[in-house]
């Protein structure tokens, strides 16, 4: 402990020593304690030094420690408060740099991206920009990123922004109805005044903030993958863009279903358009984000309503009846490992690529 003052043991035992006699000479020091004379007297050097031995006609006499040690103490509460004062200049420096760097990250020139690989990394950077947002926040999400921790972690953000005003909306894949969590996270949120709708699937999870900035799922297989920040005009345009047509073609949460009976839900038209693609029940499942009986229910059902024999049939009437209708960009558009091989499958009995596609 003493060693904050610069003293040693020997020093203190020179203190003790001369603070045993109420003073004493050099020489009785020097034949007093036992150690070298150089380092004694470097010692006395430092005791006299902190005013904790005062030299009276040649003999060392001991100093009370709180008077002898008030002087040093005033130094170093002065350099204490510089110190503090250097660190509050230091951090108003930092502040205005950050603030010059995140005005230069904007809309602009200098408009980039930034990666983000952890939950914890995304999530600080969820709390930063809701705390930041003014006027309007929106999230696509699919419901398997409403587990009850990310649930948890997101409500504060959500109901701060609430409480500032901050329009917030969200879009989620029908299946959410299948999500207990996740379905009363939606409707505590449409409750306390955000805006919620569903779709039968979402392309990709992001959430976009003040329409300045976004956060963009890496993998839209795999929500947990990580995210990438993008703050480019050009980026945002395109989200925007993308989630006010999503916007159009939502269903609002909770609201009834008024659909005739005859007619495909708008799951099931999505069902359709994703078999069209060529894709297999399994991969209808993963993006409908429901189970592959749920699926194979569904194109059974959607079979005995148009009174069809085959999937191949159901698909021929499907479009016939305008259920379906397929994308022109079909059969040009990039073909996947998968796909390719249904597609060289479906060339040996010459069907049209459309209604191929449902077999």
């Amino acid at each position: 402990m003493l060693q904050s003052l610069g003293l040693d043991e020997l020093a203190h035992e020179i203190y003790r020593f001369a603070l045993g006699r109420q003073g004493c000479r050099l020489e009785s020091l020097l034949s007093g304690v036992h150690a070298p004379e150089a380092e004694v007297r470097r010692s006395v050097d430092r005791l006299l030094e902190l005013s904790l031995l005062r030299s009276v006609a040649g003999t060392l006499v001991p100093s009370r420690p709180p008077l002898a040690l008030r002087s040093l103490i005033q130094r170093e509460q002065s350099e204490i408060l510089r110190r503090q004062q250097e660190f509050v200049h230091i951090k108003a420096a930092m502040d205005q740099l950050s603030e010059e760097y995140e005005y230069a990250q904007g809309p602009g020139l200098h408009a980039g991206w930034e990666r983000l690989d952890s939950h914890a990394e995304i999530h600080a950077r969820m709390e930063h920009l809701a705390a930041k947002t003014t006027g309007e926040c929106v999230y696509l999400l699919p419901s398997d990123m409403n587990g009850t921790e990310s649930l948890h972690a997101r409500r504060p953000l959500d109901q701060h922004m609430l409480d500032r005003g901050v329009s917030v909306w969200n879009i989620y894949r029908e299946s959410i109805y299948n999500h207990r969590a996740g379905l009363a996270y939606a409707r505590w949120l449409a409750e306390s005044g955000g805006k919620v709708g569903t779709l039968p699937t979402v392309p990709i999870w992001f959430v976009v903030y003040d329409r300045t900035t976004a956060l963009v799922s890496v993998d839209p297989e795999d929500p947990g993958a990580g995210a990438v920040q993008v703050t480019g005009a050009g980026y945002l345009a395109c989200l925007v863009a993308l989630f006010e047509r999503l916007c159009e073609s939502m269903t609002l949460l909770d609201a009834p279903d008024q659909s005739d009976l005859n007619e495909p839900s708008s799951l099931e038209k999505e069902l359709l358009r994703l078999m069209g693609q060529g894709l297999t029940d399994e991969a209808v499942c993963k993006k409908l984000g429901v189970g592959l009986r749920t699926v194979r229910r569904m194109i059974a059902d959607l079979m005995e309503r148009m009174g069809a024999r085959s999937r191949f049939e159901a698909g021929a009437m499907a479009v016939e009846l305008g259920w379906y209708r397929p994308c022109s960009c079909n059969g040009d558009r990039p073909q996947r490992g998968k796909e390719l091989k249904a597609a060289q499958r479906t060339s040996e009995f010459d069907l049209s690529p459309t209604v191929a596609a449902l077999v």
